[in-house]
């Protein structure tokens, strides 16, 4: 049941995706600008389902979870085992002085945080690193493996704690992955005729959409590793097109829950809105990093609140 739904919501999401791209490239403008914003939200579904595939819960069975996470990298595109190893430390760092965006350290110079919030996680640049390190694996996969990206690069980057475990995955096996997916983009642009600018305005999207969501989950949150995330409040039409994925922090508490369970086990802490803290971050930029431990600034998000809302 778990299986058949997930993979009828991934070909799903891959149809209309592929629609998107399509209208995109051979539509009037004004429909085609249509297609854009709504490819920016249907794409984050089969992610949404390679995360489930991540956490093991996509299937009951280890291959249906690697079949669907295969498939569902495609639409990023990307290898279900660089992000499975990728996403996992995320859970195990989450908050820690190596996962912050919205603060800055002692040591890190404020502007090149800054550059990193705005051009990374508001400007979409986020995504378009992670496509072009993907791009470099499947052309290259010896460079991650090179001094140069282990000791000076990757740290620069700011996942230098992630490299150790990334450079213990197979090589062939990312590669394969990686292939199959470039391979269906590539499959797409000639099947449907892209051109260029649609289907670059389409990526572009979805990168803005995707870089801002993860990090919009986490920004001023309590720096707990555990639960250092807001259940954010979305119309209902984005959740689902998300597979809820902005109960982010009832995931961070049960990271084994399927995602049509998480509705259930939101709890009663603050709920901000997706657009509260996506303005505030673009308002504010970083601050000074809090002690590990420290509470969510709900202060900061709330700032004309006369009680601390709970979004129930």
């Amino acid at each position: 049941m778990r299986l058949t739904l997930n993979a009828a919501l991934l070909l799903f999401s891959l149809s209309l995706s592929a629609f998107c791209l399509w209208a995109a490239s051979h539509s009037a403008w004004y429909w085609a600008l249509a297609a854009v914003w709504f490819f920016a939200l249907i794409n984050n579904m089969p992610f949404a389902i390679m995360h489930e595939a991540v956490h093991g819960v996509a299937s009951r069975s280890a291959w249906g979870n690697r079949i669907i996470g295969v498939v569902a990298g495609w639409a990023f595109p990307t290898s279900f085992l660089l992000q499975r190893r990728a996403h996992l430390n995320h859970h195990d760092n989450n908050r820690t002085d190596g996962e912050l965006y919205d603060y800055y350290l002692p040591h890190q110079p404020k502007w090149l945080r800054n550059v990193w919030l705005y051009g990374g996680n508001l400007l979409g640049l986020y995504y378009f690193c992670v496509v072009l390190g993907n791009a470099i694996w499947l052309v290259a996969w010896r460079f991650y493996r090179s001094d140069f990206f282990v000791k000076k690069l990757g740290p620069a980057l700011g996942f230098g704690s992630q490299i150790p475990e990334l450079i213990k995955l197979p090589p062939l096996a990312v590669w394969c992955e990686l292939a199959l997916a470039f391979g269906y983009q590539a499959l797409l642009f000639w099947l449907l005729d892209l051109n260029v600018w649609g289907y670059v305005a389409c990526l572009w999207a979805f990168g803005l959409h995707w870089s801002a969501l993860q990090y919009v989950n986490h920004a001023w949150t309590r720096r707990d590793v555990r639960n250092g995330a807001w259940n954010l409040r979305v119309l209902p039409v984005s959740r689902w097109l998300a597979l809820n994925y902005y109960c982010h922090l009832a995931h961070h508490q049960h990271p084994a829950a399927p995602w049509y369970e998480l509705p259930s086990l939101v709890d009663d802490q603050p709920r901000p809105t997706f657009w509260r803290i996506y303005f505030s971050l673009w308002r504010h930029g970083v601050r000074p990093a809090p002690p590990m431990g420290a509470p969510a600034d709900v202060a900061f998000v709330f700032p004309l609140a006369s009680t601390t809302p709970t979004g129930r």
